[in-house]
């Protein structure tokens, strides 16, 4: 049977050589707060646009990494209808991604709020509210009973990657690391962070869904390391990107000793990714603010508004009379006469693209 970080005798007294990312630490710091001071800059329509941004990439982006594809028009909608944000209920929501998007706004709105089982108990309802996990039934809100493995690879060729803790020592692990994230108060934000992360996965107290937790829980501890209760990068976007790597370094973690200094150089190069790529949603957000101020008179329905809108926050594939119709549920007529107005006052253009299907981009 295969050693794992969790069978080890100092388990789970974690060390590491805090020169080797003392640089890239500080790196992070200057980068978080050249990013809060940016953002506080913005106003406060602006801010909570950005934060919405943020969570539909973190939300969509963190089911992404377990291959899980969701909606990010409802989960807009989800996240704008609990904000409160004016573009609320434009869609109806799944319970599914409500489910999700309430655990996520727990985590970062509440940030102050200490962690607890009925916490994680309820974040894992909220995951799971049919009591399945695709076809299969799964134990929701309690620690599992069962064992875990980590496994790929079809019927007969599985490889084991990992194997977690015998669900006899869920009580105790869990206790062990909640007290541990409610009274560390020593060390770096960013730092507790990186190692709440890995813990929290390394135990993997439920059934299925301790990628999202774990991520949920780090994103909560970055957010007290912001001061603040509104997301502005996405570690889950970075993490989605870095897929294989982060699969990678996870496993290598778990089968070495309790050095785990690669580990948190790992998620501090991701962190630190996450941060850089902010900047162009805070950019976008700024953009569609400007498009609105300059164009806001010249919309005549709710329709071009709609279809404006998605075009603002990247809309898939190209934009035809007939996709138009479509998704304002209306005639070609019309959706032809919405877009010559559009083109008239020079807010869409035809795209240059010769073909038989004409179709349209913004100015």
């Amino acid at each position: 049977m295969a050693t794992y970080i969790h069978h080890l005798k100092a388990w789970p007294h974690f060390s590491w050589d805090e020169q080797a990312f003392l640089t890239l630490l500080g790196e992070v710091r200057h980068l978080q707060g050249k990013l809060i001071g940016k953002v506080e800059l913005l106003g406060f329509e602006l801010k909570d646009e950005a934060n919405l941004e943020t969570l539909i990439q973190d939300v969509v982006q963190s089911s992404e990494i377990e291959g899980e594809i969701l909606n990010p028009i409802q989960v807009r909608s989800s996240i704008a209808t609990r904000l409160g944000l004016e573009n609320s209920g434009i869609v109806h929501q799944d319970r599914h991604v409500d489910g999700i998007v309430e655990m996520m706004l727990d985590a970062t709105q509440n940030n102050n709020k200490s962690l607890n089982e009925e916490r994680l108990y309820g974040w894992h309802a909220a995951l799971f509210p049919t009591g399945r996990s695709g076809m299969y039934k799964i134990e929701v809100g309690k620690w599992r009973t069962g064992a875990m493995q980590v496994v790929s690879g079809g019927m007969g060729r599985e490889v084991v990657h990992y194997e977690a803790p015998k669900a006899a020592r869920m009580d105790k692990e869990m206790e062990t690391f909640i007290n541990w994230f409610n009274t560390e108060s020593k060390l770096d934000p960013m730092l507790k962070a990186a190692i709440a992360h890995l813990w929290f996965v390394t135990i993997h107290p439920f059934d299925d869904g301790n990628g999202r937790i774990a991520r949920a829980i780090a994103d909560m501890q970055l957010s007290k390391a912001d001061g603040v209760n509104q997301r502005f990068y996405s570690m889950s976007a970075e993490i989605k990107n870095q897929r294989k790597s982060y699969y990678k370094i996870l496993e290598q973690t778990q089968k070495g000793d309790l050095d785990i200094t690669e580990w948190i150089i790992w998620f501090l190069e991701c962190l630190k990714q996450s941060i850089f790529s902010s900047s162009e949603i805070i950019d976008k957000v700024v953009r569609k603010h400007q498009f609105w101020v300059e164009n806001v008179g010249s919309i005549i329905n709710n329709r071009q508004q709609k279809i404006l809108n998605m075009l603002l926050d990247n809309f898939k594939g190209n934009l035809t009379t007939s996709k138009w119709a479509k998704l304002t549920k209306t005639s070609q007529d019309t959706a032809l006469r919405d877009i010559t107005d559009l083109l008239k006052k020079n807010i869409l253009k035809k795209a240059d693209t010769g073909g038989r299907s004409t179709h349209y981009l913004l100015k």
